[in-house]
């Protein structure tokens, strides 16, 4: 049933309002209505502020760019440099390392798991003398600038799971993921953009890895306006953003503004803060419509910076790097949370060789990156994070030569860096054993991540919750500590 023209008109400003003012999304709504309501008093120059009025203390990080590695990347190829390993090639992985410790249903019916030794060279670098890989040359130049964590530890060891735990704090799905928990708390400090974007690229290694389901962006059951957008490559960035063939921008205007109207007398019948989340989401699309052009538009940046980022070079995966590109331009606009996700990483079977072309796709982009923010003097207050959800294994899944292997997933320990947002540079945390396979000193957890993220921009994890269904619920759920000496 269409409601008459005549009643849409008749709604007063007064009215629309007053119904609004019992609705969780009121905040967002009235900005949607009003341009002068960047004067409030808002974190950090919110054009929408979040459920926090002001942080729980100093912000180091506005920011968050987050570098996904899709499948777990090798730690033991890459990072934790373990020279002894050599000597134990071929060697069965003892009992007394293994601990009896579960495996995956890929490797369980293995009758031996003979160690592999990475076969790539490391060397240090920097001020620091970390050691890095020779397959992440440009990496190893930004690693002053780096706080690399070798000990992240989870209880996860299939993808859904890990991946799900890492980006929503739970292994069960339906629970908000980071970026929506950052929106719904802090706010939107851009008026044109959202605040949680993400972008996925496919890799050159495994092009069967796993599938990137739209709930590690999702924002679970905290209001929909705070889930991510997620921005595509090719003419069409966001998926039915533009116009239909014979409408206009005013035609999609007045049609907008009818629609939000009904949306409203819904709203004030109903009470429910998800009407107002759908006014605000079309709000956003329309706006959009001019913003995303602007920012997907890399025709005035130097040729100096494409190569930087290697956008040109055939040997970088495109997608990737353009996207870190992106990123910087999306930090620069003040985008809350910005997520990229490269897949290919989930190396089970000839490794040494997928490996190479991975790395060949993110070392230059996330290394150009970093340098990129760190000139402009964005990487102060904006906090990069690189890893995946899990690490692999020390022991070779399948047949093991002097030149090839494959690893299985491991949850025991793995590697994660960080750059910039309040986190100490040149730092290398935590120490594994010689089979690079048990944390020997200062693990951090997921949970301890998550803490120390959220603390990186002045949100006690325990202190920003959403009730639903009786209970409060958090991004850390009951755990997690922040790794003090992780922080600047």
């Amino acid at each position: 049933m269409q409601l008459p023209l005549p009643m849409l008109e008749s709604i007063s400003r007064r009215q629309w309002l007053t119904g609004a003012s019992s609705a969780v999304g009121v905040a967002a709504l009235a900005s949607l209505l009003s341009g002068d309501s960047r004067g409030a008093e808002q974190i950090r120059g919110n054009v929408h502020p979040g459920i926090l009025k002001q942080t729980h203390f100093p912000a180091r990080a506005k920011r968050i760019i987050y570098l996904v590695m899709s499948g777990g990347p090798s730690h033991i190829d890459l990072f934790d440099y373990k020279p002894k390993l050599k000597d134990y090639h071929g060697q069965e992985l003892p009992e007394s390392v293994r601990q009896g410790q579960r495996v995956t249903g890929m490797t369980a019916g293995q009758k031996s798991f003979p160690c592999a030794s990475s076969i790539f060279k490391f060397d240090r670098h920097g001020e620091t003398g970390t050691y890095i890989s020779e397959l992440l040359p440009h990496t190893a130049k930004v690693v002053d600038d780096l706080t690399i964590i070798k000990t992240m530890n989870t209880e996860a060891i299939n993808h859904d799971p890990a991946i799900t735990f890492l980006q929503t704090g739970s292994q069960q799905p339906g629970r908000p993921s980071i970026g929506s928990w950052l929106s719904y708390g802090l706010g939107n400090a851009n008026d044109n953009l959202p605040s949680f974007v993400v972008m996925i690229s496919q890799g050159s290694g495994n092009k069967t890895d796993q599938p990137i389901f739209s709930r590690l962006w999702g924002s679970g059951f905290i209001p929909s306006e705070h889930q991510g957008v997620r921005l595509r490559a090719g003419k069409d960035p966001v998926l039915y953003l533009s116009n239909p063939e014979g409408v206009d921008r005013e035609q999609r205007r007045n049609m907008l503004d009818a629609v939000s109207q009904l949306n409203q007398l819904q709203s004030s019948e109903l009470g429910d803060p998800e009407i107002q989340a759908r006014i605000a989401q079309y709000e956003m699309a329309f706006r959009m419509q001019a913003s995303v052009p602007e920012l997907t538009d890399l025709s005035g940046e130097t040729q100096e910076t494409l190569d930087r980022y290697g956008i040109n070079d055939s040997n970088v995966d495109g997608g990737f790097a353009r996207n870190c590109l992106l990123a910087r331009r999306m930090a620069e606009r003040d985008v809350r949370f910005i997520q990229l996700m490269h897949r290919g990483w989930d190396q089970h079977s000839s490794l040494p060789g997928q490996i190479k072309g991975q790395c060949s796709d993110v070392d230059r982009p996330s290394a150009a990156l970093v340098q990129d923010l760190k000139e402009r003097g964005l990487l102060d207050d904006t906090l990069v994070i690189w890893g995946g959800e899990f690490g692999r294994t020390v022991y070779s899944q399948g047949s093991l030569t002097p030149t090839n292997y494959g690893r299985d997933h491991h949850g025991r320990c793995f590697t994660l860096w960080m750059a910039g947002g309040g986190m100490k540079p040149g730092v290398s945390w935590g120490e594994t054993d010689d089979y690079c396979y048990n944390i020997v000193k200062d693990g951090v957890h997921v949970h301890d991540f998550q803490a120390t993220i959220l603390h990186a921009l002045g949100i006690d994890h325990t202190k920003l919750t959403y009730r639903f269904q009786g209970r409060d619920f958090r991004l850390t759920d009951v755990h997690g500590n922040v790794v003090k000496g992780l922080l600047a």
